[in-house]
């Protein structure tokens, strides 16, 4: 049985092999997770030999990436290049289609060692947000919740747990949260009937759930990543949500109204997320990494869920299922 993760905090690395700093920062009890970016990944080999790298130095860590398709896909070269999740909806077998990319993602990320992906999308396209705009499969709620449910159960037919993001709903607003500080002046009531029907539906297929640099003064004047009311008494309370609440990035812009790097984690934390994630920003991170150890923050069980359920070896492409798969999204014109 693997070991319990110890730490709340997944930080990142620069480049494509683990450093003396890195490898030092691993070790901190703190760290409860690593995420990969573009520039950490070349190709699968390279990507397996770096995951058993940093399982050699901390095996109960969990390695993510976001690997949505479409413009927010850091595997590339030697992986499918998914289409985005909005180009499934037109299709007649849209939901078979649906449940096709998320085995294939799911089977690649974890043949090169990965334990997750940030996805799906479940944020819906009101033709308003850019940074959401394809990423999200649909405008419309029930037709945006039965695609993600594809998807969802494609993934973890390969083995991947699923998160969900991003909470209550980043479609609405036009800012983009890594630059800017989205605002969304819609009332409660008009986000429960719309954005927050794939929460409330997908919930118990859920086992995460990303909460969204956003604020919706009406509900609250804090980003709900950093809210009480969203995080506690809506996404608990209210939809019985019981899996894990990732941070989005706690260097984007979005959070930076909160403070500095120990006042974003601290107030992540409070607000009720169990893992903080601080990227591309190693100074912020050093200051969350403090934070973390002075308030004594330990991982709920949850976590460990989160961990890959299966690897399917390096061969997967053989497989009779990615065959079917595979030449179903070529048919439709979704990938190469």
């Amino acid at each position: 049985m693997s070991s319990p993760l110890q730490g709340s905090l997944m930080l990142d690395i620069d480049g494509t092999w683990l450093t003396a700093e890195d490898r030092q920062i691993l070790r901190q009890p703190q760290v409860g997770g690593m995420i990969l970016f573009a520039r950490n990944i070349e190709d699968p080999r390279q990507v397996r030999e770096l995951s058993a790298a940093i399982r050699q130095i901390r095996p109960d860590l969990l390695i993510a990436v976001d690997q949505e398709g479409g413009r927010v896909q850091r595997l590339r070269q030697g992986f499918v290049r998914l289409p985005a999740m909005r180009a499934i909806a037109d299709n007649a077998n849209a939901e078979q289609l649906a449940e096709y990319c998320g085995w294939i993602m799911a089977v690649e990320v974890l043949a090169a060692g990965l334990d997750l992906s940030f996805a799906p999308v479940l944020d819906l396209d009101h033709q308003r947000s850019a940074v959401v705009g394809s990423r999200a499969f649909e405008g419309d709620a029930q037709r945006a919740t039965q695609l993600a449910s594809a998807f969802i159960r494609g993934m973890g037919q390969a083995g991947m747990a699923a998160t969900g993001k991003h909470f209550p709903g980043h479609g609405w607003a036009e800012a983009d949260s890594h630059v800017a500080i989205p605002v969304d002046e819609r009332s409660l009531e008009q986000i429960r009937s719309q954005d927050m029907q794939p929460f409330a539906q997908l919930g118990n297929q859920l086992a995460a759930v990303m909460p969204a640099h956003v604020i919706y003064p009406k509900v609250d004047d804090q980003p709900a990543g950093f809210s009480r009311r969203w995080l506690q008494d809506i996404l608990r309370g209210e939809l019985g949500f019981e899996g894990v609440i990732f941070s989005d990035d706690l260097s984007m812009a979005g959070a930076h109204v909160v403070g500095d790097a120990a006042c974003r984690i601290e107030a992540a934390f409070n607000a009720g997320c169990d893992m903080g994630l601080v990227c591309n920003d190693r100074a912020a991170a050093e200051l969350a990494l403090s934070a973390a150890q002075r308030l004594n923050v330990v991982a709920p069980d949850g976590l460990g869920r989160m961990r890959r359920q299966a690897f399917p070896g390096i061969e997967y492409r053989q497989s009779p299922r990615w065959l079917e798969a595979i030449g179903a999204l070529r048919a439709a014109q979704l990938v190469e």
